[in-house]
């Protein structure tokens, strides 16, 4: 059974260095949306926080209606958070973003309020 085990393995390791990085990136999206996460998206302008998404399930890349190539943008649904608490206080609710690839300094990680 062990041996079968390291035989599954090592088959996906081979199969995953044979993906584009972009296809490992969807495989990658595709567990954390079955396991769930709850992401932070904080917008900077210059060294200045000036808005943050909480609850936020994964940030998608935007693909071409034709041609099938990524858009320079992400997008996703989160939480605006007014006060910048981590928390979903009332009055703050779920919002549709985009953001640019290229024009747009932000960093996306796990809630550290949920640890």
């Amino acid at each position: 059974m062990k041996k079968l085990a390291i035989t599954i393995g090592i088959l996906f390791s081979i199969m995953i260095s044979g993906c584009t990085q972009e296809t490992q990136n969807k495989m990658g999206r595709t567990i954390q949306n079955w396991t769930g996460t709850n992401g932070v998206l904080d917008i900077y302008m210059g060294e200045k926080l000036v808005k943050r998404f909480i609850k936020i399930d994964k940030l998608s890349t935007a693909e071409a209606t034709q041609g099938g190539s990524p858009r320079t943008y992400r997008y996703g649904y989160g939480y605006l958070d007014l006060n910048y608490n981590y928390k979903v206080d009332d009055g703050e609710k779920k919002l549709y973003f985009e953001i640019s690839d290229y024009a747009t300094p932000y960093i996306f990680y796990d809630n550290p309020g949920t640890k």
